[in-house]
């Protein structure tokens, strides 16, 4: 079903077209952060889009690059802002998906070691994956800290209390060519309010990747191993029948496109119609893996359609 729609090509849709969408596809991805919520607040009406999703039957997940809490508390969030039927199974964080890779695609032998907040450890520990324990006496340095043996892996993800010395730590681990150097992301940086902005996970990793001359496997979007992780635990996936919806170009549009998927920018995060544009007249052919195939100014705009859909059922 992918691009048999005439109206494909970053092109803002409303109305009918919606509804004709809606109705092909059977999987839908949204991003949580400036797509589903800002911070506490819901977007209006995107908890009605996302129940009225699931129970009509479609297939709805939550792709999203914030490592800094474990899934079961996105469940907790979910409900406290009125998506009442979302599932733990339905939430694929950057932390839960940096488990799944270290335990069942590289299955590492050893401890891992963190730079990130607790709720990306809380899912490696509970996927089995031992993390070296932070210890350390608050004037010890890099020159007389102890290392922690048998590491094999370095993941960054967003670190809010990162040190000198927990960077410095982590390029001497990342001496040994054996040991894995993973990142939940590469986000550069977060919008807050008042136009001030808090540093992404890729920051901190270009700082260890300067740092160590090593670059890092990145498992959140862009990278299709998120998608991946879908396919394993929901049978029959059709990247065709599939649809990502999020609020940034570089990320979760790039990511459809990696994956295959139909892609839809909504307008109330990061990125514009006029970003989306100048990718598309780039001569760079690598910019138009950025382009939505679809824009809406927010996820809200589903509504009408749905009460289309009903109209015709009665």
């Amino acid at each position: 079903m992918a691009g048999a729609f005439a109206f494909k090509g970053c092109q803002k849709i409303r109305g009918a077209q919606i509804r004709v969408l809606l109705e092909a596809k059977d999987f839908f991805l949204f991003d949580c952060d400036g797509v589903i919520w800002h911070g506490e607040n819901a977007i209006t009406g995107a908890a009605k889009v996302v129940n009225a999703l699931i129970r009509r039957g479609k297939n709805v997940v939550f792709v999203t690059n914030n490592s800094t809490r474990p899934r079961e508390n996105y469940v907790n969030k979910f409900t406290r802002l009125g998506f009442t039927d979302v599932m733990l199974d339905q939430i694929f964080s950057s932390s839960y998906c940096s488990a799944l890779y270290l335990r069942d695609v590289v299955k590492v032998r050893g401890q891992v070691f963190v730079i990130g907040c607790e709720g990306l450890r809380r899912e490696l520990l509970e996927a089995g994956i031992p993390c070296v324990e932070e210890d350390d006496d608050p004037d010890a340095t890099i020159y007389n800290c102890a290392l922690a043996p048998d590491v094999k892996a370095v993941l960054v993800g967003h670190d809010d209390k990162l040190t000198f010395l927990k960077l410095a730590k982590a390029s001497c681990y990342l001496r040994d060519p054996e040991c894995l150097f993973l990142a939940t992301d590469n986000d550069p940086w977060h919008p807050l309010s008042g136009g001030r902005i808090l540093p992404g996970s890729g920051s901190l990793t270009a700082a260890l990747e300067v740092a160590s001359g090593r670059k890092a496997t990145v498992i959140g979007k862009p990278s299709r191993f998120m998608f991946e992780c879908i396919s394993s635990q929901f049978s029959g996936v059709d990247p065709a029948q599939c649809l990502m919806v999020g609020d940034r170009l570089e990320t979760d549009m790039l990511f459809g496109s990696n994956c295959g998927l139909d892609t839809m920018l909504t307008l109330t995060g990061v990125s514009q119609i006029e970003e989306a544009q100048e990718y598309r007249s780039s001569d760079l052919t690598t910019n138009h893996s950025y382009v939505p195939d679809y824009v809406v100014d927010t996820i809200a705009d589903f509504l009408p359609a749905f009460e289309e859909i009903e109209e015709q059922n009665d």
